[in-house]
Order: C-alpha cells, then sequence, then structure tokens
C-alpha cells in the first residue's frame, strides 16, 4: 500500500446537491496483482463532523439492468447509507423523500466502478436506488441502523414526477415489490415520508 502524507485525510468527502449526501474519494491503489482502496475511515467522517455509527453491513449482486430501489427507511433513529461498486459499474440514486427538507424532491445519480475512487454518503431518510450497467455488478454498503422490516418502504423507481434518468438500454428488472410501488405522492398522502431533521 502506498502511504499518504501525515495527517492527510485518506477518504475526501464532497457535498452533493441534496443536503447531507456526499460523494467519498479514496486513492486506487493498483499494481501487477489488482488493486487496493480503502473506502472507509471514520475519523474522516468525524472530522467532516457526520455521525455514522455502523450497524449493519450488506452485499448486492446484480445483473445488467437490474433497478433496485427507490427504498427507504423511517425507523425512529434514522438508517444513513454508505455505498461503493464492489464489482462491475452502476449508476447509484439518491432522491430526497424528507418532507420539509431544502432539497426535498431532488434527485442525484452517481456513477460508481468498482477500481474507480468514488463512494456515497446517502442521509438518513433520502431513498436509495441502483442500476447496474455492467454484465454483473455489485454493491457493498454499510447502514446505520439495522434492516427493520415494518420501517421499510418503496416508491416507484418509475415515478414519472421523480423522472429518475436511469441508465437502461432494454427493458429494467425489477422486483414485484418495487413494480407495485406507491409514487412518492402517494407516500406523502399517505403520511409515509420521513421529515427532515437538521
Amino acid at each position: 500500500m502506498v502511504a499518504t502524507p501525515e495527517g492527510a485525510p485518506v477518504v475526501k468527502l464532497t457535498g452533493l446537491s441534496i443536503r447531507g449526501a456526499y460523494v467519498l474519494e479514496s486513492p486506487v491503489w493498483s499494481d501487477d496483482r489488482g488493486y487496493f482502496r480503502e473506502w472507509f475511515k471514520r475519523s474522516d467522517f468525524d472530522e467532516s463532523g457526520i455521525n455514522f455509527p455502523i450497524q449493519q453491513a450488506n452485499l448486492s449482486m446484480s445483473k445488467r439492468g437490474v433497478v433496485r430501489g427507490l427504498h427507504y427507511s423511517i425507523a425512529p433513529e434514522g438508517q444513513a447509507k454508505l455505498v461503493t461498486c464492489a464489482y462491475g459499474e452502476l449508476d447509484d440514486v439518491i432522491v430526497d423523500v424528507r418532507v420539509s427538507s431544502p432539497t426535498y424532491g431532488l434527485v442525484e445519480v452517481i456513477h460508481l466502478s468498482a477500481d474507480e475512487e468514488r463512494s456515497v454518503f446517502v442521509p438518513a431518510g433520502a431513498a436509495h436506488g441502483f442500476c447496474v450497467t455492467s454484465e454483473l455488478g455489485a454493491l457493498s454498503y454499510l447502514l446505520s441502523s439495522p434492516f427493520n422490516p415494518e420501517m421499510e418502504f418503496e416508491i416507484d423507481p418509475f415515478d414519472a414526477v421523480l423522472n429518475v434518468p436511469w441508465p437502461l438500454s432494454g427493458e429494467a428488472i425489477v422486483s414485484q415489490k418495487d413494480a407495485e410501488a406507491p409514487t412518492m405522492m402517494q407516500r406523502l398522502w399517505a403520511s409515509q415520508l420521513p421529515r427532515y431533521v437538521e
């Protein structure tokens, strides 16, 4: 592993247009064996003032054209996510569905690749999804609270109001649950969206 200058952060956090969302960049060190990347370091989060207590880690493998999401949690303790592409390539999507958020309704799309330096921090309350653009793609993610099925909700990934620009060359492959998910407005009318907390 290549040493970094003393005191220099390994992971650089850059704010996105959605309040509380960040792109993380960390060096990729390559040689003839492959590559190495440090994609999370608590001290870099602490220096940025982000509290991210990891409670669960997940790994998802999908084939080209799979769309997963848009998913969010209304757990009282919140559920932030830190996601990175562990294999292949995908487009990661964040939607601000937090009622009263200054960026409510905003959509962010960030391209992630296993051999590049980017990861994404999704703030608690925001909806998350992704679409695989390579033959196979794996997403690895850390959660600030454990999965709680009673607190997990979906929004139609093809909600016409949100108009997420999914990078599809054919028909999307989605779960039945996501295909039948309500729109964001239907979730709002049902009082099933999280509230923004400063």
